[in-house]
């Protein structure tokens, strides 16, 4: 088969995430980078263009300029899907442009820079017939899958309690705005309503419910500025409450120092528990009161058909970030042949993260930082008797 085209707006030199995406591409094989607005710089996007060996003329000035330029090429060269790894403030006018195009997206999260624009995102991908994926990478993991498994089949039994965090310790200072990476996700302009719960907590979230199959319905959030100066918040708790009952914590961070992608999740049924760590990726623990701890290694022993497919190298050698990535890519390609070929083609079915689950992460980030500025629910810590008359009344 012959791979599918990609373009791509955002990711010159120097940028992060778009150099992160173009590994994920080719480790699917299934996936040719084939054009590119890189920066909104156009000798910025030639000099891009040519470290990736791309035709010059195809290193466009603008995403405006490649989408046109790219529609009215030979069916059986312009690109099919182009990945969106550009600040938030624009994922939803190169995603709108992208599928108005009639191009398949796949879009870094958050999705958008607010709820409103995810809602009407999700309007023009139907119109348009086209396909959308949200890289919510540690989906990605093996044993992320296994866990989620684990949970279908009823081994933890009813879910009660769940914990998770993201813990990061690279923007504990002032000197660390300095970089390019920080400079958007703190300007609010561009990262939207907010920094840390935005960037690294919509992940923890997503994370909770890809793998409990659980739904958040309500939410109360203690979100905090730590370092001073700072518009954008840096540290959050959130408590959450889910549709079956359960009962849950999200800590997220990036003023731990010492911290680095410590994102880690441990669900609580009334049967088992399973712990997950992006830290130590290759082993999910399971666990009861009565019976001996387990430890599952990716690629060791049966693992579900999703997890199988997930996994790359044989057993111990590590399946990581990159790894993960490139699991996103490769179900979302067979994803667009699936409904090239006229096959079912829903999101749930591959496996790949969409617009249900960009609707829900805005959702949380905005309800989390509602939540944050209202003084609901939370009662001051006395030493004395008296109880408040709302309380006393109860």
């Amino acid at each position: 088969m012959k791979k599918l085209r990609m373009g791509m707006v955002g990711g010159g030199s120097g940028a992060f995430i778009g150099e992160i995406h173009r590994i994920a591409a080719a480790v699917s094989q299934d996936i040719q980078l084939v054009c590119g607005s890189f920066s909104s710089d156009r000798e910025r996007t030639l000099q891009t263009g040519r470290l990736l060996d791309l035709d010059a003329d195809r290193c466009y000035g603008s995403y405006d300029e490649m989408f046109a330029r790219e529609s009215s090429l030979p069916k059986d060269i312009r690109m099919e899907l182009v990945a969106v790894v550009t600040p938030n403030h624009l994922h939803f006018p190169v995603a709108r442009a992208a599928l108005e195009h009639g191009f398949h997206v796949i879009s870094d999260k958050p999705a958008t820079l607010n709820l409103q624009e995810a809602i009407r995102l999700k309007e023009i991908i139907a119109k348009n017939n086209c396909l959308y994926a949200l890289t919510h990478v540690y989906t990605g993991y093996p044993l992320v899958k296994q866990a989620r498994h684990l949970v279908e089949r009823g081994e933890l039994g009813n879910i009660v309690k769940v914990v998770a965090e993201y813990s990061q310790g690279w923007l504990a200072t002032k000197a660390s705005e300095s970089s390019k990476q920080a400079a958007w996700r703190l300007d609010p302009a561009r990262s939207g309503r907010s920094c840390c719960i935005g960037d690294i907590g919509v992940h923890a979230a997503n994370l909770i419910e890809y793998i409990s199959g659980l739904k958040i319905t309500a939410l109360c959030a203690d979100i905090s500025t730590v370092v001073e100066g700072r518009t954008l918040d840096d540290d959050g708790t959130v408590f959450l409450r889910f549709d079956n009952g359960a009962k849950g914590v999200l800590l997220a961070s990036q003023i731990s120092v010492g911290d680095e992608n410590n994102l880690r999740l441990r669900i609580y049924g009334d049967k088992k528990s399973i712990e997950w760590s992006q830290l130590d990726p290759n082993t999910l623990w399971l666990r009861s009161n009565s019976e001996p701890t387990q430890q599952i290694r990716t690629g060791v022993g049966e693992m579900s058909p999703a997890a199988t497919r997930a996994a790359y190298a044989p057993a111990g050698h590590t399946e990581g970030y990159l790894e993960a990535f490139a699991n996103i890519y490769k179900n979302f390609s067979a994803q667009i042949r699936a409904q090239r070929d006229a096959r079912g083609c829903d999101n749930k079915s591959f496996d790949v993260p969409g617009i249900e689950e960009a609707i829900r992460g805005m959702a949380f980030i905005e309800k989390t930082m509602d939540a944050g500025q209202s003084s609901l629910n939370w009662m001051p810590f006395s030493l004395t008797a008296e109880m408040s008359e709302d309380v006393a009344g109860e």
